[in-house]
């Protein structure tokens, strides 16, 4: 029965190669337990992903209490509910996928759903702090637009990072697992999906896939080194492409993994809540972002890029 529940475990996480050490070890046992109670309730993975919304959202609104607003201790405790709220949140986040590789309820509809999932935890996150900044920062309450701007760029910058991340992932899942052990998607097929479906009869999913189409066409022009590889290999495998190409691959783009972990979720959180509750200086956690963060994703894009070049040669 142990060994049965420690496969169950390996077969809800996406791969051994793309995981994060501290996702193994507190992220995925916790997701996989709220799986384990969803699939017995019946709950489905977009359920569980749109309550992790409103637990990251709320996160965002206890981060904004601060010592202008309420007594130290009581500002500092609903920061501290703020970090349990966007730890939960993550956990929900973790479960989703976790349970649908469990009971095989892949979609569209539902990867685009956790995408966005992120996006309102953090935006909430964003206007958190740009608000308890303009009430606790000397300068930024004399210059409220500057914490506003920062945001904006923070924002649009985590964007991409997050984007490049899961992109990478997915690229080295391919050469794995293959097409369908990857959620790799191809923007003309997107493209041609779309124009298929009608606004009358089709408005949601239309608009749906409007947004993840152009999502998906900003991923692969930051990647033109890696739509050459791709274009190549279809060219002459087709979907067949050669299982020592595919090692050979894996083997390269394996140490990058660790760079698409610290672009997701993580890392971004131990800053945050370093700035938080630590420094106490929220606006931190933007300068880490457009700093660290970004620099990150720099070297990650141009290690990857000249990979595909050199694979490129080799097809």
């Amino acid at each position: 029965m142990k060994e049965s529940k420690k496969q169950g475990f390996k077969d809800s996480l996406k791969s051994m190669d793309t995981e994060e050490t501290f996702d193994l070890i507190f992220y995925r046992p916790i997701g996989y337990m709220w799986a384990l109670l969803a699939k017995k309730l019946g709950i489905t993975p977009n359920a569980i992903t749109i309550a992790s919304i409103f637990l990251g959202v709320g996160a965002g609104i206890c981060f904004y209490f601060n010592e202008n607003v309420s007594p130290w201790m009581n500002y500092f405790w609903w920061n501290i509910i703020g970090v349990f709220l966007l730890v939960w949140a993550d956990s929900f986040d973790s479960a989703d996928g976790q349970l649908a590789r469990m009971t095989k309820q892949y979609s569209r509809i539902g990867r685009i759903l956790d995408g966005l999932s992120g996006d309102f935890w953090f935006a909430a996150i964003y206007i958190a702090i740009c608000l308890r900044e303009n009430v606790t920062s000397e300068f930024f309450s004399a210059h409220h637009w500057v914490i506003w701007v920062m945001a904006v760029v923070t924002g649009i910058c985590h964007g991409v990072q997050a984007a490049m991340g899961d992109y990478y992932r997915q690229f080295h899942l391919y050469f794995l697992k293959g097409e369908d052990g990857s959620e790799l998607e191809r923007a003309e097929h997107l493209w041609d999906k779309f124009h298929s479906l009608s606004w009358k009869h089709n408005f949601w999913q239309k608009l749906t896939l409007a947004f993840y189409t152009n999502y998906t066409v900003g991923q692969e022009k930051r990647t033109p080194q890696m739509q050459k590889l791709r274009a190549a290999l279809r060219a002459k495998y087709g979907n067949a492409i050669p299982q020592s190409f595919r090692d050979e691959f894996r083997a390269k783009s394996k140490p990058l993994m660790k760079y698409t972990n610290i672009l997701s979720f993580n890392t971004r959180t131990f800053a945050l809540f370093a700035a938080i509750l630590i420094f106490r200086m929220p606006w931190l956690y933007f300068a880490f972002e457009l700093t660290v963060l970004n620099g990150v994703l720099i070297y990650m894009v141009w290690r990857h890029e000249r990979i595909c070049r050199q694979f490129t040669k080799n097809v």
